[in-house]
């Protein structure tokens, strides 16, 4: 089967892979905002979606309210093949501009491998201390590889 999408005007032509994939990423997170998310399984196929393929990693966050339903998810920071810079500023500030009562952190490994690295580890304690001064919770962090999907909440690393 052959999926068509617009070039531009009004011609069709066949999808590539890739935004396939972005429509379908597209597809799931509709289904997942306002959802209530309670476990890492809640949000695996999402996150596999969204991030699962990436040639460099991506850091984002799903921002919760108080009943851990999903308000938003927001690709924070972008890196190369085995790294990116992450600010915990950046992310208390994003969690208060959408008034979040919990934060689950996610980002992918592009080598498909996902399991945490130290540095994921001192991030993580570091992002939930900035989150603890402003009164909001980290519930957990994922990483994303191939298939996949790691939680730190689940291996006792929060």
């Amino acid at each position: 089967m052959t999926l068509y999408v617009r070039d531009g005007g009004r011609r069709y032509r066949p999808a590539e892979e890739r935004e396939v994939l972005e429509l379908a990423a597209e597809l799931l997170a509709a289904r997942v905002i306002g959802e209530v998310l309670n476990s890492s399984r809640d949000c695996a196929a999402f996150l596999r979606a969204r991030l699962g393929r990436r040639e460099h990693e991506v850091f984002g966050c799903l921002f919760l309210d108080n009943r851990h339903r999903l308000l938003v998810f927001e690709e924070l920071f972008r890196g190369t093949l085995n790294g990116t810079a992450v600010y915990p500023r950046e992310i208390v500030k994003r969690a208060l501009e959408h008034n979040a009562a919990a934060v689950i952190l996610v980002h992918n490994h592009p080598s498909g491998v996902a399991e945490p690295s130290r540095a994921d580890e001192l991030l993580t304690t570091r992002v939930r201390e900035a989150l603890q001064l402003v009164d909001v919770r980290l519930l957990d962090h994922l990483v994303v590889g191939d298939g996949e999907v790691v939680s730190f909440s689940e291996r006792g690393l929060l």
